[in-house]
């Protein structure tokens, strides 16, 4: 067995560029050894509407750029032995799964080897009226119910491992489980071992925004130089048996790993240093060290770890009717006056059918709120370049479309100049999370058998 585990990022959410994979794969061939390329493309909102494109099309819900996803790099993986782990399977992992052997077909390559994760979703029959009732009680509504689904976490990626799979397709599972199934499929770690489950879980979570760790979100002009953003390189882990890491990036790429980068993304989204919560430990950093070994080298070490928490963490979906918004631009002298009448009829005409929420973008925007206080409270100014955004969410679509006329008829029936109009409708989700009893949503996985 080799001494390290190299891991790459392929993708760090739905959307994310298509491009950037195959860097990370030339340099994990280059590098040599035992290899694994995981791709993160599954926000809680992303599974969501995959449910919804799954209810709508049994054949739909994974990720919908899986293909242009794969296709660069799917040759190189299976030829060169690197493990393809991703919860592209997103609401539909056995649909995703064939998708990945039609592929595989057209390539001419040999069938792979899928194992498909299952028992993240508890939106059936069964699972409503057994682990979500439980957990909601009377106020879960089965009206509005869309989907729920439970994070698992990363043996079952390292069963599927060991039992061979090339391909790992997963739905829900906690985004540094990418991370952790295939290091203990390689170090064979049991579950008890948590100082080593907790420092492969951070590696994971320093891996799993992809090139928010290798400068991405990092930059800031005049304060954080990163060179070559616009062909930012992403993030590779180099897995020691102790759970300890190396974080550098692919080759010849733009970007730049150094403890600050680092830094910043081990604490993202972290709410308690000695305590973050996965499904397979308990991680603790409050002593960890991050030292930067060489230049683009950051070594993450020290990371201790503590039992696992008795339930998993879940999130329901509910519809939430339809949100809409308008926007409308102003220029020139008196722009944002203009632009405030323009709100002030709006208000007037819709108010009372309507919460409506205004921006003001390039005066409060960014952080304005739903209420409108601040805007409220932001002395009118001299902005000669202002453009009104108006939105609202409702449960009758006939009210957004309202909103919508309202704000193209400010064309002439506004103040003046206005122009640019532009408007959106999409239906709301609401979220609600809750945790299930870990013996309630038991994981499994299903390792498929090649076709001709």
């Amino acid at each position: 067995m080799k001494d390290v585990l190299n891991i790459g990022c392929g993708a760090g959410f739905s959307g994310d560029r298509l491009d950037a994979p195959a860097p990370v794969v030339r340099t994990l061939i280059k590098r040599g050894g035992p290899a694994v390329l995981i791709f993160e493309t599954l926000a809680e909102r992303t599974l969501a509407f995959a449910q919804l494109a799954r209810r709508a099309d049994p054949q739909a819900g994974y990720e919908a750029l899986l293909e242009p996803l794969l296709r660069p790099i799917l040759r190189d993986c299976l030829t060169h032995g690197i493990t393809i782990v991703g919860n592209f399977g997103a609401a539909n992992p056995p649909a995703a799964a064939r998708l990945i052997e039609r592929l595989a077909r057209d390539l001419r390559l040999p069938a792979p080897r899928i194992a498909v994760l299952a028992g993240d979703d508890l939106s059936g029959p069964l699972q409503q009226a057994g682990p979500i009732r439980d957990c909601f009680g009377s106020g879960f509504d089965a009206a509005r119910f869309v989907s729920a689904n439970v994070y698992q976490g990363a043996f079952e990626i390292a069963e599927a491992i060991t039992a061979g799979a090339q391909i790992v397709v997963a739905g829900r599972v906690a985004d540094s489980s990418l991370t952790l199934g295939p290091a203990i499929a390689h170090f064979g770690w049991q579950r008890e071992d948590w100082d080593a489950l907790a420092g492969g879980t951070m590696a994971g979570h320093l891996l799993e925004c992809a090139a928010q760790v290798s400068g991405g979100y990092y930059a800031d002009p005049g304060k954080k130089e990163v060179p070559g953003l616009d062909d930012v390189g992403f993030p590779i882990a180099e897995m020691q048996a102790d759970g300890s890491c190396i974080i550098s990036k692919a080759d010849d790429t733009g970007g730049i790993v150094n403890s600050q980068t680092v830094k910043e993304q081990l604490l993202y989204e972290v709410h308690d240093p000695a305590a973050y919560l996965t499904p397979d430990v308990v991680a603790d950093i409050s002593d960890a060290s991050v030292e930067e070994i060489a230049p683009g080298r950051v070594r993450l070490a020290g990371v201790r770890g503590h039992p696992r928490p008795p339930t998993l963490k879940a999130a329901a979906f509910f519809e939430g009717g339809w949100t809409g918004d308008a926007e409308i631009s102003y220029a020139g002298p008196n722009a944002e006056a203009r632009a405030r009448l323009a709100m002030a009829v709006l208000d007037k005409r819709l108010g009372e059918l309507l919460q409506l929420r205004f921006d003001l973008i390039g005066v409060c925007s960014i952080l304005g709120d739903d209420r409108g206080h601040m805007l409220a409270s932001t002395p009118v100014g001299q902005a000669t370049d202002v453009r009104l955004r108006a939105a609202a969410r409702h449960d009758d679509p006939a009210l957004i479309d309202r909103l919508h006329r309202e704000v193209t008829a400010l064309w002439t029936g506004g103040p003046a100049g206005g122009g640019g109009v532009k408007v959106s409708k999409r239906r709301r989700l609401e979220m609600r999370n809750f945790m299930v009893p870990r013996e309630l949503a038991p994981a499994s996985y299903h390792l498929t058998a090649p076709t001709s």
